[in-house]
């Protein structure tokens, strides 16, 4: 079911980029030379459909590692639980292996002490 809804969305998203790097083949110069209009020292000439998928996975790179930073934090908090949670079940472990079964505690059984009420007055 899941491979049908990608094929579903993934097959017209292909068709729509498709249609676009076809519509927008021209080239174009981008400069990096702010100063020399005419003859910049720096510049590139290449299809608008590239530059624009260029800027598109620069940006969803840049926004990835962005959203990476922000949630260490939290990525620190979970190891920190995760670490103590194993050295609570490793303590609990310890814990039960010590105890004794109540079989073996010393004592008179609880059959033995019957409970008696003391006469009304």
């Amino acid at each position: 079911m899941r491979k049908f809804f990608a094929t579903l969305i993934l097959v017209p998203l292909a068709i729509v980029f498709i249609a676009f790097a076809v519509a927008n083949r021209q080239a174009v110069t981008v400069s990096f030379d702010p100063f020399e209009q005419a003859h910049p020292a720096l510049a590139l000439a290449l299809p608008l459909f590239a530059l624009i998928f260029l800027l598109l996975i620069v940006g969803v790179v840049i926004g990835g590692v962005s959203a990476w930073l922000r949630q260490a934090k939290w990525r620190r908090a979970a190891r920190l639980a995760q670490a103590q949670a194993r050295e609570l079940r490793a303590e609990l472990e310890r814990v039960n292996s010590r105890k004794a079964p109540l079989e073996t505690v010393p004592g008179p059984p609880r059959d033995a002490l019957p409970l008696t009420l003391p006469p009304a007055a």
